[in-house]
Formats: structure tokens, sequence, C-alpha cells
């Protein structure tokens, strides 16, 4: 059968997000991840993603913001839909206008809470851990052209205790992200293929 739905997943960092993701789709009737694309020539997410065969694509700031390259290269493996995996720069406008509501994130906390330009990975764990919150969690959401701003898709949260460290925090970020990004990208993807999208 030909998987009509084939995500390109942009990752910038270990990419342990975007291995759970590849391996979830690797045998999907329907869904296929197509490529993995990072402004990050040394992110072990490229490593992850040549074990599972998923062609990888490396690309500059000029790349990506001022040429259509990137563009290009989506088009060129008929990418229908755009997953970010812990992909740190801000999206350029033509991106955005190409792919309407049909790129996804996911941010480690309860957004709007913690969010916004310069929140990421530790960051917001141990803003979460100064801010003495009972609980955090995971917002996955569509993207705009502002950071962690577009419409949210799922949020699911956790208990936190006074005593957790930040890497405490983020272990428990961690497994909320693996058990719930590949199945709620799954349930976006096939809605939207199916026209029931709001």
């Amino acid at each position: 059968m030909h998987r009509n739905i084939r995500l390109a997943i942009f990752a910038s960092g270990s990419g342990t997000n975007a291995e759970v993701i590849m391996n979830y789709f690797q045998h999907h009737p329907k869904v296929a991840v197509a490529v993995l694309l990072s402004n990050n020539p040394n992110a072990l997410a490229l490593e992850r993603a040549k074990k599972l065969n998923v062609p990888i694509l490396v690309f500059d700031k000029q790349q990506f913001r001022e040429t259509g390259e990137v563009l290009d290269w989506l088009k060129k493996f008929e990418v229908t839909h755009l997953v970010l995996a812990g992909f740190l720069w801000l999206l350029p406008e033509q991106l955005i206008q190409s792919f309407p509501d049909k790129i996804i994130n996911i941010h480690p906390s309860l957004l709007p809470k913690f969010g916004g330009k310069g929140m990421y990975g530790m960051k917001v764990h141990e803003a979460v851990k100064a801010a003495g919150e009972h609980e955090t969690g995971i917002t996955i959401h569509l993207v705009n052209a502002h950071y962690d701003e577009g419409k949210i898709l799922k949020q699911a949260a956790s208990e936190i205790s006074s005593t957790d460290s930040p890497q405490e925090i983020a272990s428990k970020v961690y497994a909320l992200e693996y058990a719930n990004y590949p199945k709620t990208i799954e349930q976006w993807v096939m809605a939207d293929a199916t026209g029931l999208t709001s």
C-alpha cells in the first residue's frame, strides 16, 4: 500500500523524540517518515535516522531562511506534514505558508506557562523548578509564526514534588513525550487526511 501521508522530521539535537516517531511509523500502513532534516551537522538525530534507513538532509541558516532550498527538498520527498522534534529555530514564513496547519511541535511544559523564545530543553525544567510548580507536562501544538503560540492539540501533565531536580522533572516530561507525541501525530494526520479537522 502506498503510504500517502509523508512526514518530514526537523530535529536539532539528540533526536530521542525523532527516534520514537520514526520507530512508531516504520510499518504504518498509511504514514511514512520521508526524511529527517537538521540544522546541526553533529546532531545525534542524524545517526538515529541513518540506523532506521530514513534519508537525512542538513541545512544552514542561509538555506533555511534565504533560499527555497529546504522547501524544494520537501517537495522532492513529497512531504505532506512537518514534525518538529527538538528543533530550535523559528520557521520562516514561506515554510509556514507552504504547510498551513500541517506543522506540529511539542513543548516540554504546559503552555502558555514556560513558553516563548529561549525556553527549550533543560531551561524549561529549571524554570519550572524555580517557580515551585506542583505539576508540569507537555503541550503538542500546531505551529505558526510565533514561538509556542499555535493551536493546542493535546496536553498531558505529570505531578512533580518539591524535591525533584530539574533532571528528574525532565525524565517525567520525556516519558510523557514518548507516550503521547507519536500517537497524537498519527491522530492529527489521519484526521487531516480524511478532512475531519476542524
